[in-house]
């Protein structure tokens, strides 16, 4: 557990391909059943400070309490996960941590110096979420604060449900 933030709740991987992926932590890992959003509905996205409309796919599960994410960005805008990618090509890119206080604690992490990489929002205001530039070049430690204040966490649970005792019928859900 981070003395800052608390426990990781997610790990969030870049993939090339986000179908490949799941079918990997699927048929491989025996994670799942994954949560597939295809088209992202990101609002107020921006990099460095520069708005940007991105494109993402996502696909969520869980393995006992850690939430999987895999990304996929679909176009060409600047991001940290094109960065990651960059310089990486696939894998682990940030690990995230779930915020009722989000305010707080994203004033807390300004505070400690650390600085926004990208940030915006999914369905609203209680979607939040900022990822704060850590050494990029130290795969995985970009750090992620969500806001799970509204019905996003009540998702998360969903997928968590599912997850435990999932017998690996219907793997990939589509979420529309």
């Amino acid at each position: 557990m981070s003395r800052f933030t608390g426990p990781v709740r997610q790990n969030g991987y870049v993939v090339r391909d986000v179908e490949a992926a799941m079918k990997h932590w699927i048929d491989v890992l025996g994670v799942g059943p994954f949560f597939y959003i295809e088209k992202v509905p990101v609002d107020w996205f921006r990099h460095r400070g520069v708005a940007h409309d991105i494109e993402l796919s996502i696909a969520l599960a869980n393995s006992g309490d850690l939430q999987i994410e895999l990304i996929q960005q679909r176009n060409d805008v600047p991001s940290m996960y094109r960065e990651f990618a960059a310089r990486h090509g696939e894998g682990l890119q940030h690990m995230s941590w779930w915020s009722t206080s989000y305010q707080a604690d994203y004033d807390a992490a300004l505070a400690r110096g650390l600085t926004i990489g990208h940030e915006g929002q999914i369905n609203g205001p209680n979607g939040r979420f900022a990822y704060f530039d850590t050494d990029q070049d130290h795969a995985g430690t970009v750090i992620e604060l969500s806001d799970v204040s509204g019905t996003k966490m009540r998702f998360f649970d969903h997928i968590r449900r599912a997850a435990m005792g999932w017998d690996g019928a219907d793997p990939i859900r589509a979420v529309t």
